[in-house]
């Protein structure tokens, strides 16, 4: 998976120190992240469209987790029918979903 980013470099710290995913240098300072397991779901649309969701068991623990190392949320947590969700604001000026399921659990399927 790729992230796009207006400033890469300090989303890539982001992602090392403050969300502290173990990581490969590849030179220079670009940094491969290890991401945790993941899940893919369709959803239909009227034109092209990526979200990308970190998954978490307990979305008030994580934020409250996360809060205290300085992560900015990008509004108040919505209860959808799905789970509950909420926004990261990165320091590059994007923003990545952050959820905690209703639905079953699909990573840890057998290959």
């Amino acid at each position: 998976m790729i992230l796009y980013s207006r400033d890469a470099a300090a989303d890539r710290a982001f992602f090392r120190d403050v969300l502290e995913y173990p990581h490969v240098d590849a030179g220079g300072d670009w940094l491969i992240f290890k991401t945790p397991p993941g899940e893919l779901a369709v959803h239909p649309s009227d034109g092209p469209a990526q979200e990308f969701y970190l998954m978490c068991d307990d979305l008030d623990a994580t934020m409250a987790e996360l809060g205290g190392r300085g992560v900015e949320f990008a509004g108040p947590v919505s209860e959808e029918r799905w789970g509950r969700r909420t926004g990261i604001r990165l320091p590059g000026g994007g923003e990545l979903g952050l959820y905690e399921p209703h639905h079953p659990i699909a990573h840890s399927l057998p290959a």
